[in-house]
């Protein structure tokens, strides 16, 4: 799906009109629902600035917009095949002749790293199977993604300055023994 299509879909689910989205991303009232069409039929494309914003309004990432074109069949298994080449998706069939995806690992860190990633989606759609979660609580995972994910470790890294004080602070004990 295309990034207008993604803000389309977003907006319907959320209530809002074009013209009070429009409005709260800074468009001017007279043209907010004009303005806001013109991304959504992909006429134009919104600039990182305005996807954030966007994205802030609609309460989901930014990355939950702007997703690979997938809006033909054929755009889509572009897509599954860039997937391929990048990251180790395979593609076979099941005993029950079912297709599967699959990720393979001899590929290097990145499927490793995809693996990884599925399996995160997997105990989401696990536990929306088991109801252990609401269907909403999923979809709030995986419109924030990766901002809810318990799986993966996030850090942050300090800043210039708070590591500059946090040396300081123990100079002494970083000097070596005499």
């Amino acid at each position: 799906m295309a990034i207008g299509e993604r803000i389309h879909f977003f907006r319907i689910l959320r209530g809002m009109t074009q013209k009070y989205l429009g409005t709260i991303v800074g468009f001017p009232e007279r043209s907010a629902d004009v303005r806001l069409a013109q991304y959504e039929t992909g006429t134009r494309k919104p600039k990182a600035e305005l996807t954030a914003a966007l994205a802030q309004a609609l309460d989901v990432s930014p990355h939950a917009l702007d997703v690979p074109d997938i809006d033909s069949y054929i755009g889509l298994m572009h897509t599954l095949f860039t997937l391929e080449d990048l990251y180790g998706l395979t593609v076979s069939e099941s005993e029950d002749g079912e297709i599967c995806l699959k990720v393979d690992t001899s590929k290097g860190k990145d499927a490793h790293e995809l693996r990884k990633l599925l399996y995160a989606w997997k105990e989401q759609a696990d536990k929306l199977s088991s109801e252990e979660i609401s269907k909403d609580k999923y979809d709030e995972w995986r419109y924030h993604y990766p901002e809810f994910d318990t799986t993966q470790t996030w850090a942050k890294v300090p800043s210039q300055a708070l590591s500059d004080t946090l040396v300081e602070m123990f100079q002494d004990k970083l000097k070596p023994d005499k």
